[in-house]
């Protein structure tokens, strides 16, 4: 029995190596059927999972094998696991008692270091970054992965040659192309235009297109060409479009269905306390410069995007489908018990709140929510994000955002990009029409403007006493993880106003669906 099991233990890694999936299930539920302790074939089993999706499985699998074993490897994929699922205290904990110099595995201090910074622990990552490339400098994804948590802290230049070494291991990791070209810098004498034109030419995957055109726009962009960035960015997006599944038609119904379902009439009291405040709006709208002002107060700290509010929703309604948002659970939504719901969502949030009297939770599309948060929590402040129309599309289409996540299959392409900004003007004004004095509409052009008395506005807003030190936050050292980590490092300038017109004659057609609707810009 134990050649045989041996044996399948084998044949279920090499399959799994070669994503055969149906062999290495096979292999696997066989091995258990003769060993039902066997802790890495419950491991392996949860890898299964995870490559179609199954994350679920994969946590209570993972659990179970350390159950019978207490290995390093199994932990850190399970922080990885309760990362991706927004469950940020479970994957903390996972990594709290960690000892980093005992582990004697790249891969595992590596896997650690990504679920921390997904998370968004850049600091306590880079850590494990570091003791990954001291174990194995010779990985060009684990330079990569420290890069991204340096750009994230600021450290720019300790980014840069991390993905200048991944590069040089792996000449075609689109990752780190487009990440050194996102860090700026680029001039007629130092750009990366010839490297970066071979890589594209020779890749397949939409995926490494989309990275490489994004990294060949934004160099062009930099130099002035306008009409080549454009075209690449058409071009790669065009490419990944084709074989992505976004339906927009969907989102305008969920658009709809969020303003009708709103008007209902519910007693239910939410949560009693003032502790969050909500930033939200579309991405590229300032959300992060708002974020950054706030969080420079001694009364309030940033916790960054964060999936819980959603996910709350989604945990008290049990919803049948394996969306967080969609028609189904927000209908299901407004027969929660308020009260429940705030206090679920506060209670996730807390490993990473309660240091300061407030908080914010600077998630975009947490416009879909506003509604529902303020049943849920009916002190919380809510800021949201209005800049330029067309500023805003063409940002949201210029931007590489996470791939592959639905919530942004519209910015690839510009004109569903402007139908989506169109739904999302109507619902947020819609949530002014209600006139909740915990609602606020900013807008950026007057935030950039008259900076002093619009960040006097805010504060004021979020019922904070004044300080001056909302007016330096450039200054403000907290880790950055959104698509702004460059540009919030510098005062509030006027550089992106009107960056559109660049565009103006690539945009005609988004221009004319804006204008459709009475948006002007």
């Amino acid at each position: 029995m134990t050649q045989e099991i041996l044996t399948l233990h084998r044949a279920a890694q090499v399959a799994l190596n070669k994503s055969d999936i149906k062999t290495a299930h096979g292999a696997l539920v066989a091995l258990l059927k003769l060993n039902p302790n066997h802790a890495d074939a419950y491991f392996l089993l949860a890898m299964v999972n995870l490559q179609v999706g199954q994350l679920n499985k994969a946590i209570a699998l993972i659990t179970k094998a350390l159950s019978f074993d207490k290995q390093d490897e199994y932990l850190a994929q399970l922080a990885k696991c309760y990362a991706i699922s927004g469950d940020l205290k479970k994957a903390l904990k996972c990594t709290i008692d960690v000892d980093i110099q005992n582990i004697k595995s790249a891969l595992v201090a590596d896997t650690f270091a990504v679920a921390l910074s997904h998370i968004e622990y850049h600091q306590r990552a880079i850590l494990f970054f570091k003791h990954a490339l001291k174990l194995d400098n010779t990985k060009a994804q684990f330079h990569y992965n420290y890069g991204v948590s340096c750009k994230f802290i600021g450290d720019f230049k300790t980014a840069e040659s991390a993905f200048e070494n991944a590069i040089e291991i792996n000449p075609i990791h689109y990752q780190a192309h487009f990440a050194l070209s996102d860090i700026g810098n680029i001039s007629k004498n130092k750009n990366h235009i010839s490297r970066l034109k071979v890589a594209f030419d020779k890749q397949t995957h939409p995926d490494a297109i989309l990275h490489l055109g994004h990294a060949l726009a934004k160099e062009y962009e930099c130099l002035g060409d306008y009409e080549n960035a454009f075209s690449y960015l058409e071009k790669s997006k065009n490419n990944k479009l084709k074989n992505s599944h976004y339906d927009f038609l969907e989102y305008q119904k969920l658009f709809h269905h969020i303003k009708s379902i709103s008007t209902q009439k519910n007693t239910s009291k939410g949560a009693d306390t003032k502790e969050p405040i909500f930033i939200l709006g579309m991405p590229r709208s300032g959300t992060t410069l708002a974020e950054r002002i706030i969080s420079s107060h001694d009364l309030v700290t940033s916790a960054g995007e964060l999936q819980d509010f959603g996910m709350s929703i989604k945990e008290l309604t049990q919803t049948k489908s394996n969306k967080v948002l969609d028609s189904e659970t927000i209908t299901a939504a407004y027969n929660l018990d308020f009260e429940k719901l705030g206090k679920t969502y506060l209670t996730r949030t807390r490993t990473i709140t309660g240091d300061t009297p407030h908080f914010i939770d600077k998630l975009p599309f947490n416009f879909f929510y506003v509604d529902l948060i303020k049943r849920a929590l009916p002190n919380a402040k809510i800021i949201c994000l209005l800049r330029n129309p067309m500023d805003t599309c063409i940002g949201n289409f210029r931007q590489l955002f996470t791939i592959n996540n639905p919530y942004y299959g519209y910015s690839l392409d510009l004109n569903i990009t402007a139908q989506f900004y169109t739904e999302f003007y109507k619902l947020v004004h819609h949530w002014q029409s209600q006139k909740n004095a915990n609602f606020m509409l900013l807008n950026y052009e007057n935030l950039v403007t008259e900076p002093t008395s619009q960040i006097k506005k805010i504060i004021d807003f979020c019922d904070l006493p004044w300080q001056e030190s909302c007016l330096e936050f450039h200054t403000n050292k907290a880790p950055v993880s959104t698509a702004s980590k460059v540009q919030v490092r510098e005062p509030i300038n006027q550089k992106a106003l009107g960056r559109w017109k660049k565009y103006q004659n690539n945009t005609l057609e988004a221009q004319s669906i804006l204008k459709q609707q009475g948006i002007e810009f």
